[in-house]
């Protein structure tokens, strides 16, 4: 298991091409198969790595707000929903709200400080619990070199689908 950032940096930009020709792989296979690989390496690989020695995701991750999660948060940092908007959301066409910040304003000593209210997209990620892994190839393998359970969950699909590297 590696968990040290530079390591899976380096890994995953000298297995570029490799990473390429696993997800062509995976458009061939059985979704329905690689979904239930994916499910068991992750609920084996999540809990042996600790995310808050790590943080990668608070540290690069652009981060998507819907109104509900902007007033939560708002009303618990007692600010007025204008003030939370003027501090930390930056917002986009067809009403689309971003963290105006990264990394995140809320993530602090390694943790999130905000954490019971934090965004659907930070209590998803890395969301190798979901289904449809197949159709969501380009984000997971975007995040590959920056977050560890990532990384070694789709290491270990390769040995369990006995990809050909």
């Amino acid at each position: 298991m590696i968990t040290n950032l530079d390591e899976i940096a380096a890994y995953a930009a000298l297995h570029e091409t490799e990473n390429q020709s696993f997800q062509l792989f995976l458009k061939t296979q059985n979704a329905e198969r690689t979904d239930e690989f994916v499910k068991v390496l992750n609920e084996r690989i999540s809990p042996q790595i600790d995310c808050t020695q790590c943080g990668n995701c608070c540290k690069t991750l652009m981060i998507n707000v819907n109104e509900e999660e902007a007033n939560a948060l708002a009303g618990y940092l007692h600010l007025q929903r204008s003030d939370f908007d003027e501090r930390f959301i930056e917002k986009g066409m067809h009403g689309m709200m971003l963290i105006n910040q990264i990394p995140c304003h809320f993530f602090k000593e390694k943790k999130c400080s905000v954490y019971d209210y934090r965004f659907a997209g930070c209590r998803e990620f890395p969301g190798l619990h979901l289904p449809h892994f197949i159709q969501r190839l380009f984000t997971v393998f975007m995040h590959y070199n920056r977050c560890p359970i990532i990384f070694n969950v789709i290491e270990e699909l390769k040995y369990s689908m006995e990809f050909k590297k």
